[in-house]
């Protein structure tokens, strides 16, 4: 890809014939970006969540899940659990800091408050926390997961959302 102005991302809603693709993204995301913050074993266990494409497309399905394209192609995900929690942000390694994340996550959180949420938490990966932090999520405390033999750490954040008609939620 060239170093010329990426288009914003359109958004739309998740299709069940999405799954392929976006737990290609979640796959390639995980093993390209987080390595300096999870070791090998750890990105592998926690990419085994995309391994069963029916269960992952079904976790996907169950939450308010949005997909972000670029000429028409996906180049990012995410999903809002119940009316409060970021589940997922995932971008494609290739489409990584260039607005993609912040253009999902600025979705969610006008979803959020949609939905009467006055504040939204994330259990950000320690690769996503900066990420977070920059967007006025707070730390809470840290998480640890088992996935398949490993634990992984995250940290709970928290961000309070503006009452209905106070402005965005940046």
């Amino acid at each position: 890809m060239s170093a010329q102005a990426l288009p914003a991302p359109a958004l739309r809603p998740f299709l069940p014939a999405d799954v392929p693709e976006l737990a290609g993204i979640f796959r390639e995301s995980i093993a390209e970006l987080t390595g300096e913050d999870y070791s090998e074993a750890q990105q592998e266990a926690w990419m085994m969540l995309a391994d069963d494409e029916q269960a992952f497309g079904a976790m996907l399905a169950g939450m308010l899940t949005i997909v972000a394209t670029i000429g028409g192609m996906p180049v990012g995900f995410a999903a809002l659990k119940g009316a409060d929690h970021i589940d997922m942000i995932y971008v494609h390694p290739e489409f990584a800091r260039r607005g993609v994340g912040s253009a999902l996550c600025d979705a969610l959180e006008k979803l959020a408050g949609a939905r009467a949420a006055k504040r939204l938490t994330t259990d950000a990966s320690d690769t996503a926390r900066p990420f977070f932090e920059r967007r006025g999520y707070l730390a809470q405390h840290r998480n640890t997961v088992m996935r398949g033999e490993e634990w992984l750490g995250s940290t709970r954040m928290e961000k309070a959302l503006p009452a209905a008609g106070e402005g965005p939620a940046s």
